[in-house]
């Protein structure tokens, strides 16, 4: 066996455990089905400009310890994410905070804003929530849950909220101040030269090999390495002998406006009303304050996953559940082969629970 360790996808997850193998004096062989390496936070960049090509994502966490460990391999710039909301012709400050309270309603306090939301969670009469709808009500009135959570929501999964289970929306954070701070997180920020800076450090030491699926290497390389770190659908990996799991896909169109510095003044706006068919707008420069004479969008649509396109948000219900727990009985029989990430574990993930997972895995098997 040439390797000690096949890394069956080169994201967070599969490049944090190689760089700590490598380190500690293991071969790795890292290979990804993809012509590029980073997985889901990959970066094009476009004229120096670096599009998030699957979606936005911002680094933010508690852990200090993870947050250390990649200040390691990259510095953070200071942006905080504060999205806002389109609804028709309206526009709100996220998350729900007291300036989304001011501008639907008119008023300036706490304790106005309470009054409000809790005169209509009562006037619902929801005691034991049966859907998502109710759910939402419960926790946010009617008011916002109108506006601001049923059409994007109905775009997000593909059903109305009627038709969704209640505990999808476990909670729905409302704040009663003026705080447009998305994250309660201590850490957060940009890695400066966006994420890529990040993986190829990481990767260093280690063989990669890109535009390469598990199925087909190990067609021919069976005995290539003694251990392996699968980042791939778990379902996939044994065959879908129980049936696939699902999950919720999104749909990118970039768009470029040259002579347009800046196309929407932040770098995510929600679009909350389902009669606009993409769910948000991401203008990429955004991220890292460019100033290019020129700026890129990305309209995303939300959509329903099907095979040959990419598995973004595992749809946690318990149909699906109970079939993943059934894989996941199985890869605990496995003695040599691990299962990490999203798609491996079937569960979504922050990216500093990914760089967290990876680093436990590292401990209790290296």
């Amino acid at each position: 066996m040439e390797y000690d360790f096949l890394i069956v996808g080169s994201g967070l997850f599969g490049s944090v455990f190689a760089h700590e193998a490598t380190n500690k004096g293991y071969k790795c062989l890292v290979i990804d089905k993809r012509e590029h390496k980073g997985g889901n936070i990959y970066c094009e960049n476009v004229d120096g400009i670096n599009v998030h090509k699957y979606g936005a994502h911002i680094f933010h966490t508690n852990d200090e310890e993870v947050w250390q460990y990649m200040n390691r391999f990259v510095s953070f710039n200071n942006y905080i994410n504060s999205p806002m909301a389109i609804y028709n012709d309206e526009i709100y400050n996220l998350p729900f905070n007291m300036n989304t309270f001011s501008k639907m309603w008119g008023i300036k306090t706490p304790k106005e804003a309470r009054e409000i939301i809790t005169r209509q969670i009562k006037k619902a009469g929801v005691k034991e929530p049966k859907n998502l709808e109710e759910q939402a009500i419960m926790l946010v009135g009617t008011d916002i849950y109108e506006k601001l959570v049923k059409g994007y929501t109905k775009k997000q999964w593909g059903r109305e909220c009627k038709d969704l289970p209640a505990f999808i929306i476990k909670r729905l954070p409302i704040r009663y101040t003026y705080d447009n701070n998305y994250f309660n997180d201590i850490h957060q920020g940009i890695p400066i030269g966006g994420y890529n800076v990040i993986i190829d450090k990481l990767l260093e030491g280690s063989n990669v090999k890109l535009n390469t699926s598990y199925a087909d290497f190990v067609k021919d390389n069976k005995d290539t390495a003694k251990k392996i770190i699968y980042t791939g659908m778990i379902d996939e990996f044994y065959n879908y002998k129980f049936g696939k799991l699902n999950y919720r896909s999104v749909r990118f169109e970039n768009i470029r406006y040259d002579n347009t510095d800046n196309y929407q003044g932040c770098a995510v706006v929600n679009y909350t009303s389902d009669n606009v068919p993409y769910t948000r707008i991401i203008e990429h420069k955004h991220f890292e304050y460019g100033k290019q004479n020129f700026t890129i969008i990305s309209k995303e649509y939300s959509t329903e996953w099907h095979d040959g396109i990419e598995p973004y948000y595992p749809v946690n219900d318990d149909h699906n559940n109970e079939l993943y727990n059934k894989y996941y009985e199985l890869a605990k029989k496995e003695e040599n082969i691990y299962f990490g990430g999203r798609l491996g574990n079937y569960k979504y993930y922050d990216m500093d629970k990914v760089v967290r997972c990876a680093l436990d895995l590292c401990k209790e098997i290296l």
